[in-house]
């Protein structure tokens, strides 16, 4: 049997059950903002009569979405809980949503108040009657980052790897520059049909999407050396106006965190050197390898 494919997604709409495939709903909690989007996308995976539910990112811990959530289930039928990662926008809700509904938590690992019944590694599958999904380590963006696949539907739950209309933010020290690359990779290379973000609506064209994230990626990285390599030494708050010219400049103090995750790859790629790398106030300067690339 062919993967059943997701139908066409409708605008995101906080509060309301969204159907997007006989297997799959979407509740949008409404915390919106800079780092979210419209919200947080938690996810529903079985039929709306199963009596098997999986709810996949509880988020913030939201009374009034836990609620909506738990109505959807509905609660009686929601068995497992599985979160992408630890992130405050992602799995405080999931205690709140196991009162309600004593079901089984799954993540990569117990951190960050998050309590986990069962640790998920890379290939974890959680299996019913109904479909199949499988747990798919993709760290970068965090390193408990789990994306989920759907088998049944060739559906990727993409979490905050990969997000509808921005980037991603990497934050060292957990988050990392080159993991995050070569999770995009592997991701791209799975030819997934669609991909259901923790922000934003379906993203329908997924290779196109993975493909422009590397690029993009790429493309930052090159600005950043040549902006290191054109200042010789400099600290991170003065590489960003070089670098993310295309950036409000209220947009700064969070693209700080991307460019040392992009400075702390030129370094293990020998072409950036500080001696405070886990200082985001650190200086930075050129290596002589850097200085050879850039003529």
């Amino acid at each position: 049997m062919s993967p059943r494919r997701p139908t066409p997604d409708a605008a995101v709409v906080t509060g309301k059950v969204t159907q997007l495939s006989p297997l799959v709903r979407r509740i949008t909690c409404p915390n919106p903002s800079v780092f979210t989007g419209p919200g947080t996308n938690t996810y529903l995976i079985g039929g709306p009569a199963s009596s098997h539910v999986v709810v996949l990112d509880p988020g913030p811990d939201d009374a009034g979405h836990i609620k909506a959530v738990a109505k959807a289930g509905p609660a009686s039928a929601i068995k497992t809980i599985v979160v992408t990662h630890t992130h405050p926008d992602h799995a405080p809700g999931v205690a709140p949503l196991k009162d309600v509904t004593g079901a089984e938590v799954i993540g990569y690992d117990s951190r960050d108040a998050l309590t986990t019944d069962v640790d998920a590694r890379d290939g974890y599958v959680v299996e019913h009657g109904d479909f199949t999904l499988r747990a798919v380590h993709t760290p970068g963006h965090a390193s408990n980052h789990l994306c989920w696949f759907l088998e049944d539907e060739n559906l990727l739950f993409s979490g905050d790897h990969v997000m509808a209309g921005s980037t991603v933010v990497i934050s060292p020290p957990d988050g990392d520059m080159q993991r995050y690359l070569d999770s995009l990779e592997r991701v791209l290379a799975m030819n997934v049909a669609a991909i259901a973000p923790a922000h934003g609506p379906l993203l329908r064209n997924p290779d196109a999407v993975l493909s422009g994230y590397i690029a993009h990626r790429i493309e930052r990285e090159r600005l950043v050396a040549t902006a290191l390599h054109s200042r010789g030494t400099a600290v991170i708050k003065d590489l960003v106006t070089d670098v993310y010219t295309d950036v409000p400049e209220d947009r700064y103090p969070i693209a700080q965190f991307s460019l040392w995750a992009h400075l702390l790859k030129l370094r293990s790629d020998g072409l950036a050197k500080t001696r405070k790398p886990d200082d985001i106030t650190a200086t930075w300067s050129a290596t002589r390898q850097l200085r050879r690339r850039q003529k």
